[in-house]
């Protein structure tokens, strides 16, 4: 009896196919958080129907589940659908950002910056420079995908190298390293707000700061740059041998006189804004410490983290536009803001739903039994702060695979598990680093991520046998390494009861 086709196929093959279709059933995100909003007034009725509470352990309180089937539940539903869009932290934080991100792409400052990153890097350093520069280019949002993965690849054939190894080193960098950086990028901000949100159900004066997981981050950039140029030399090159394909090698466009005056204009409208930042920060009686207790944790500095990413990016991106002679008007400036906010269109669907549902959780007071509830259990488990950790980590890795928007697991994720944790003594900020850990490590062999498409089709150019299957087999080995370095790195950090960011420790309460 002849065997079914798909049992011929790889065992790797046959098991992304399993992941690809468990992720294709899902619905759309915005129509899945739907869903979750809709099933949270279902249950808080039920819930309500019986005699379930739980007492606070903060505050000994009975805690019951409220009914959002009740007519007061139906006049919050309707009064409050508005302000739940317009008051969800996330929101405001990420358009913010992507305006100044805008004018920084749109003036060409981002990609002339990336290239001359990489074509000025020497011959020795070329790898861990690719790598650390798909790290950085996550400070501006996802351009790494559509700029930096193939730049890889035509840097590598031009240097007599496997393209593929040259796309698999930048590709790693962009998407497994999607979390490091040495500055604050548009993902802090948005996880942040989604933080606090949670964390507003245990403490509703809890404050997550966007830098609140910045020097756990900043470590982890060389970290994860180092591995990456290492898997990339050790691994991945020799696996892919010598290239036989059919593209040439293509001449790397060096930098025009005007790209760079701009970059010149650009790197002297960073260094005055820097000088800005310093007589801020620096001095005792600085203009952004706080005007009370002189501090730099609570104050004007920390609390404009977002205003900062949105100035310095729209400043030194029309100082390049000007420079570069890339912006010849105002309009241009204009329309390159406004094209950043054309690429939110889905995200601002996605967040009106998501901010209604974390409402509903939070109304319902279901987000608070089920946290305390999980907290019992957790701590009658005796796990250890290391093992809870992991154990995160990995459920996040795995839920990955399935779902590939950073927020829209998070939103999903974080009014769960920030809640529990803190019951446990373990702060929002610890529980988000640790998501972003394994949100960031399967990224690059998760179907799911919405730019996976795009890299097999990249990688069709110089291999057209190439598949899903093609991608995951070079990645793998980036995924289980990254998996591995990340979490020793937080070991070390709970071990040494580091600060993951300004005013950001491991615990609350102890």
């Amino acid at each position: 009896m002849s065997k079914n086709v798909s049992d011929k196929k790889p065992l790797i093959d046959r098991f992304l196919n399993i992941i690809e279709k468990g992720g294709n059933a899902l619905p759309h995100p915005a129509t899945l958080f739907f869903l979750f909003a809709v099933g949270v007034v279902i249950l808080s009725g039920i819930a309500s129907m019986f005699d379930m509470q739980v007492i606070h352990p903060g505050t000994k309180e009975i805690v019951k589940p409220f009914s959002l089937l009740s007519v007061e539940g139906m006049h919050m539903i309707l009064s409050k659908m508005v302000v739940n869009f317009t008051g969800f932290a996330p929101l405001g934080t990420v358009l913010v950002a992507m305006l100044g991100i805008g004018i920084a792409e749109s003036s060409g400052l981002i990609g002339t910056a990336l290239r001359l990153l990489v074509i000025s890097a020497p011959k020795k350093l070329l790898t861990f420079v690719i790598v650390f520069a798909g790290i950085i280019s996550n400070t501006a949002s996802e351009v790494g995908y559509v700029l930096l993965v193939p730049l890889g690849a035509i840097i590598f054939l031009a240097m007599g190298r496997h393209p593929i190894a040259g796309m698999a080193a930048a590709f790693a960098g962009v998407s497994g390293g999607y979390s490091a950086n040495l500055l604050l990028g548009t993902i802090d901000p948005l996880l942040s707000g989604l933080s606090q949100e949670a964390a507003h159900i245990i403490d509703p004066t809890y404050l997550v700061n966007p830098a609140a997981n910045y020097y756990f981050m900043f470590v982890s950039t060389f970290f994860i740059a180092v591995v990456g140029t290492w898997i990339t030399e050790k691994i991945v090159i020799p696996r892919l041998g010598n290239y036989t394909g059919d593209e040439k090698p293509e001449e790397i466009r060096k930098l025009t006189s005007e790209e760079k005056k701009g970059l010149i204009y650009a790197l002297i409208a960073m260094v005055l804004f820097g000088v800005y930042l310093a007589l801020g920060t620096i001095p005792e009686g600085g203009y952004l410490r706080n005007p009370e207790t002189g501090s730099i944790l609570h104050s004007p500095f920390m609390d404009g983290i977002v205003a900062f990413i949105f100035l310095i990016a729209a400043i030194c991106g029309i100082a390049y536009g000007i420079g570069a002679k890339t912006y010849k008007n105002d309009t241009e400036v204009m329309n390159g803001m406004g094209k950043a906010m054309e690429t939110l269109g889905i995200y601002i669907v996605l967040t009106f739903f998501a901010a209604q549902f974390v409402a509903y959780f939070k109304w319902t007071n279901l987000g608070l039994i089920i946290a305390i509830e999980g907290a019992k259990f957790l701590q009658a488990s005796g796990l250890s702060d290391i093992t809870l950790m992991l154990s995160f980590i990995t459920l996040s890795a795995l839920i990955n695979m399935f779902m590939g928007s950073a927020s829209a697991k998070w939103a999903i994720m974080a009014p769960v598990f920030i809640p529990m944790f803190m019951l446990l003594g373990y702060s929002p900020e610890l529980v988000q680093v640790s998501y972003r850990i394994g949100d960031s490590v399967t990224n690059i062999i998760s179907p799911m991520m919405s730019y996976f498409a795009l890299i097999v089709a990249f990688m069709v150019r110089y291999d057209k046998k190439a598949g899903i299957g093609t991608v995951i087999s070079t990645m793998l080995p980036y995924t289980f390494f990254f998996f591995i370095v990340w979490s020793v790195l937080l070991i070390i950090w709970l071990i040494f009861g580091f600060q993951l960011g300004p005013d950001a420790g491991l615990y609350i309460g102890r």
